[in-house]
């Protein structure tokens, strides 16, 4: 359909563009390119300004008024119509609305997260350890916009922020939304204490609600991987050196429930901070 002059029109699996969003949709392009794919992520793709490189649409795409209006206001960035057994070959969903963005990532990085901190009064960083579902990553992102948080950290080997799937489930907060990737886990602890963001973590057997923490004041909130939660060998209370047997001997005390039986008194603790 020829709403405008600058369309191209591609037929071919083999064409250099379908290559390279092929290669993208599988993050094996080699650069900061993304892959976004639907109606409402396009539409957040043009709101956020991204440096769009190409845009996919399908034969029966500029059918529908919304469609045409989406593709109007992106004239004047390289609009390319595929045939439909073409753009399947591209698509990352099976049931795909027919438009694909190819861009840049948005801007991301430690210097984004400490510049929104210098504007916020009660700051609510979100730190996501090792998350290393797409679905579940993009859900939390969501999640942390909807509630305000002012930024959010993901740390090495969580999965990519940035991918298809994460992207879908984040519903465009990942465009928005201050984030920092692939950061190293102490590193952010020792970052947020400088900036005297007080830690809390998600535990599924905590006895304290979160309704029960004071957040008028900054926080990091971390949250653990989905299969085995925190790590056991680095908390945001430290790393036990010396007197691991003490522990030992807590843990396997006799219990009624999460009660020891009878009371255990600590009569010292050494916190050594680490240069």
């Amino acid at each position: 359909m020829k709403i405008f002059t600058n369309i191209t029109k591609i037929t071919s699996r083999d064409n250099e563009r379908i290559k390279l969003a092929r290669k993208t949709r599988d993050g094996h392009s080699g650069n900061e390119q993304i892959f976004i794919e639907g109606l409402r992520l396009a539409e957040e793709a043009l709101r956020a300004e991204l440096k769009i490189s190409d845009i996919f649409f399908n034969e029966n795409f500029a059918k529908n008024e919304r469609h045409r209006d989406f593709l109007k206001n992106a004239a004047r960035f390289n609009l390319l119509e595929v045939s439909d057994k073409v753009f399947d070959s591209i698509a990352d969903t099976k049931t795909s609305q027919g438009v694909i963005v190819i861009a840049e990532k948005p801007a991301h990085g430690k210097l984004i997260i400490e510049k929104r901190l210098s504007n916020i009064e009660f700051p609510l960083v979100v730190l996501l350890h090792q998350i290393n579902n797409p679905a579940n990553l993009g859900a939390i992102m969501r999640t942390a916009e909807a509630v305000g948080a002012t930024g959010v950290i993901t740390t090495k080997n969580s999965a990519d922020v940035f991918s298809p799937k994460a992207l879908r489930g984040s519903m465009g907060a990942s465009l928005r939304l201050p984030i920092w990737t692939n950061a190293d886990y102490t590193e952010v602890l020792s970052w947020s204490r400088e900036r005297k963001l007080k830690s809390v973590c998600a535990d599924i057997k905590s006895r304290k609600n979160y309704t029960e923490i004071d957040w008028t004041s900054g926080r990091l909130l971390i949250v653990g991987s989905e299969g085995h939660g925190l790590t056991k060998k680095y908390t945001v209370f430290g790393k036990v050196i010396d007197g691991l047997n003490n522990a030992r001997t807590i843990a396997g005390a006799p219990r009624d429930r999460e009660r020891p039986l009878e009371p255990i008194k600590i009569n010292s603790i050494t916190i050594q901070s680490r240069q």
